[in-house]
């Protein structure tokens, strides 16, 4: 039987793009459950735990603008080649650091890094596909994330039964594959080159009024609180020190979250395109919210799981979301208008670990951060509802959809 080539339909730099972007999700499924136990290591409380994990985004959150500007003069080619190998340089000297303040000066150089090839990724993709096709082509990008980072978890939790600097060095040796294999691959595009003149731009100012825009700024923050602030800072820490479970039957956890993904992302794509970004949102919000509220009355560590499987549903169908209600109303190039939007994401994840470990700290248990998240998710669904259609826009409509 002749299998289909899921790529065939889109340009070939989104493919180069989607293959590059594999090796980045490997390395980082492996640290992901490992870094706040490291960062523990060196005998700081939980607030300073989230703050490593915070210091990466923050990194991220206050070079994005930049970013988008570096991919608008120079293309993406080199910013997203570039920014992969300064996170890999910054990763193996995490992986060497012998005290906290070294570990936080590191991690947080990395970010400047992870700012530019992310902007630099999601640019490609924005510009090369139709908003008929922008939720399958999200769908495999983000694919190739969660399916680098299914095996990651698990051989993360057993490298740390090891050594808990072993998963960061792993994770450096996977971005440099990931640094060459997208220079050398995207070395003839035009799409990807540096712009040889001024071309139509959507400016900030032009986004902000419209309200499929402002919306996909609120998205891109939620999710990122939940799946990269709570489930990557007080969730493990939770599990380990009041549930009592090892690191590795953690990982198979965030595995199974990664999995149920995994096997609903193409899906979710194609209800974006067919059924509409407001469909797919509701039932993405809807479905982390009941994640958030059974992590809030875990008494058995195997609530554990089911809360993973609603995790896996929520973020498969909430991630084709903000970028694709972005490129169905962005005309031209807007390197700024899509780092803006990862800034929001990369201001959630910046604050959700301090703010949620200093919850924790001051009551001294984790049901109250989980409580925190799941309000959030609710006033998410709600708002999702509110979603208006922008499939099938007129990019050069001189009305564009503000008043919706």
């Amino acid at each position: 039987m002749k299998l289909n080539n899921p790529l065939r339909e889109f340009p070939r730099e989104v493919g180069v793009i989607i293959f590059a972007s594999f090796f980045v999700a490997v390395g980082f499924g492996i640290i992901a459950p490992t870094l706040p136990l490291f960062a523990k290591s060196f005998g700081v409380n939980h607030a300073a735990v989230g703050t490593i994990l915070s210091a990466f985004a923050f990194a991220r959150f206050a070079t994005g603008l930049i970013s988008g500007k570096l991919v608008d003069k120079f293309g993406e080619r080199l910013i997203y080649s570039s920014g992969v190998a300064l996170v890999a340089i910054s990763s193996a000297a995490a992986a060497a650091a012998t005290s906290y303040s070294q570990l936080l000066i590191f991690r947080s150089a990395g970010g400047l890094g992870s700012s530019m090839f992310s902007v630099a990724g999601g640019s490609i993709l924005l510009r090369a596909t139709s908003d008929m096709q922008r939720g399958r082509a999200q769908s495999l990008y983000n694919g190739s994330f969660l399916l680098g980072m299914m095996g990651g978890p698990v051989i993360g939790g057993a490298l740390s039964a090891f050594s808990l600097r072993a998963p960061l060095a792993i994770y450096a040796v996977l971005l440099g594959i990931s640094a060459i294999s997208g220079a050398f691959l995207l070395r003839n595009s035009k799409l990807a080159a540096r712009p040889e003149s001024k071309s139509e731009k959507t400016s900030l100012r032009d986004a902000f009024a419209l309200k499929p825009y402002r919306m996909a700024l609120a998205i891109s923050f939620g999710t990122a609180f939940i799946l990269f602030g709570m489930a990557r800072s007080v969730l493990p820490l939770f599990m380990v020190e009041d549930m009592k479970v090892s690191t590795t039957y953690m990982g198979v956890g965030f595995t199974v979250a990664s999995v149920v993904n995994g096997l609903l992302l193409l899906r979710a794509g194609r209800q974006s395109d067919q059924r509409g970004r407001r469909y797919v949102a509701m039932i993405g919000s809807g479905a982390m919210f009941i994640s958030t509220l059974l992590l809030l009355v875990t008494v058995r560590d195997w609530i554990f799981f089911p809360a993973m499987v609603f995790s896996g549903i929520a973020g498969a169908y909430l991630s084709t979301v903000p970028a694709s209600l972005i490129g169905d109303v962005l005309k031209g190039k807007g390197g700024q208008v899509i780092a803006l939007m990862q800034m929001s994401g990369d201001f959630a994840a910046m604050i959700a670990p301090i703010l949620l470990g200093v919850i924790t700290d001051i009551t001294g248990a984790f049901w109250p951060a989980f409580l925190v998240s799941a309000i959030l998710m609710l006033g998410l669904f709600i708002l999702t509802t509110r979603i208006p259609e922008t499939r099938n826009t007129v990019h050069r409509s001189e009305e564009p959809i503000k008043d919706l």
